[in-house]
Order: structure tokens, then sequence, then C-alpha cells
């Protein structure tokens, strides 16, 4: 099933963290813990997600999407606080 959402990864020590968009969050998150896809997520071992936000159309989350990219990263970490302040992954909480 298609829903647009955007989300935040981070990695075990909650170093670096990642904003991306998909429009299947299961099935996108799978895929980077399985290492599934070359680049910035594998490099970095992003695969812990501790923020989603889903949306109604693309067009919505794409547009999320950038403004959050181009979010301090304190701002984006007062964001992951407020819904999930012990950086816990909330993975298994979407299955």
């Amino acid at each position: 099933m298609k829903q647009p959402a955007i989300y935040i990864l981070s990695n075990d020590t909650n170093k670096v963290i990642y904003v991306g968009v998909t429009s299947n969050l299961i099935q996108r998150i799978y895929q980077h813990k399985q290492k599934l896809d070359k680049g910035f997520s594998k490099r970095y071992n992003l695969d812990k997600l501790v923020y989603f936000e889903i949306y109604d159309d693309m067009e919505s989350a794409l547009y999320r999407e950038k403004r959050l990219k181009r979010w301090q990263r304190n701002w984006k970490e007062r964001l992951i606080r407020k819904v999930n302040p012990e950086w816990k992954d909330l993975y298994q909480e979407l299955l």
C-alpha cells in the first residue's frame, strides 16, 4: 500500500541522522536495515527509525522533507525528542 511519509533515521549512538521520504515506509526502513542501498545510510549504519510523519500525498511529503533537510541539527533533535525522547527504534511499531 502506498502511503507517503517522511522519516528520520539514526545510528546506535545517535551521532548521525538522515532525513528521507518514501511512499512505503515499512519497505523503505526494511531496505535500510538490510543495507540494500549503497550510500550515506549504509556508510554511517543508519538503520534506526527515530521519527516519521505520514502524509496524504507525495507532494506534501516531499515539501516537508526538503524543509527538514535545511533545519539545523538541534531543531531536528527537538522534533525527535517531542515524540521519541529515548530515541528508540520505532520500526517494530509499524509492523
